[in-house]
């Protein structure tokens, strides 16, 4: 029977609180709101991996991620399947297709399964998986801000010069309303007098603006406490208090 996902950085929680907290399986299962049987499901599946508490430091998510789902043994005469939680993975990269994945994967499996069974067992795995994060905004109260990541051509209309620009975009997340502008680098300057314009633009600034790990706005990135770039945090202390 099928048991539900969780995030790879749950289950190393629920790995840490069984092992070095000594907590039972229904009391993981409480603080990380899912259910004993799925915790006992990751503690035997760390077993079977050949794996035991603490885990080794150079072991990343995705190599952990591998050993804990390995993919079924093959029967005898059976086409390859894929490993679907490394398709998830690599589409969430940008540029990468089902189709360049396909590829990729028919060139390693000539004898594989076609296009089409490829995209609809993928899309059949991907929607069974649970939902893991459920965001509710109040009106006002959270502005998100970053780069796009893809630049922008602009053009001299005089010279037809061809110059590449920064694409900012900032979004209210109760309504969704956006605002965005081109600029040349990413550089302090360029961030905080973005989001100075889109304060101007939304008339009036929220309660919180959430930025990206972009070096202009936060200078060490941390899960718990991440440090703000100070410049940065003079400007929202002067908007925002």
């Amino acid at each position: 029977m099928a048991f539900p996902k969780l995030t790879m950085r749950k289950i190393r929680e629920a790995l840490r609180l069984h092992f070095e907290c000594g907590f039972n399986h229904r009391e993981v299962g409480r603080a990380l709101g899912t259910s004993p049987t799925t915790v006992g499901q990751y503690v035997r599946r760390l077993e079977r991996a050949g794996l035991s508490y603490p885990l080794p430091p150079a072991l990343g998510d995705n190599e952990l991620e591998a050993r804990l789902f390995p993919p079924p043994p093959r029967v005898e005469g059976e086409r390859p399947a894929p490993h679907w939680p490394t398709v998830r993975r690599e589409l969430a990269r940008k540029g990468v297709t089902l189709d360049l994945l396909w590829n990729e994967y028919k060139a390693e499996h000539p004898d594989g399964y076609a296009y089409t069974w490829f995209c609809t067992r993928y899309s059949e795995w991907a929607n069974a998986l649970p939902l893991t994060l459920r965001q509710t905004h109040a009106p006002g109260e959270k502005l998100f801000v970053d780069y796009s990541g893809d630049k922008v051509a602009i053009v001299n209309a005089d010279t037809g010069e061809i110059r590449e620009a920064e694409l900012f975009v900032a979004v209210l997340g109760a309504s969704n309303y956006t605002f965005a502008e081109a600029t040349w680098t990413q550089q302090s300057s360029d961030w905080i007098g973005s989001d100075v314009r889109a304060f101007e633009f939304m008339g009036g600034c929220p309660e919180i603006v959430t930025p990206d790990n972009l070096k202009s706005g936060v200078h060490k990135p941390s899960f718990y406490d991440p440090i703000i770039n100070r410049t940065y945090g003079e400007m929202a202390s002067h908007y925002l208090y």
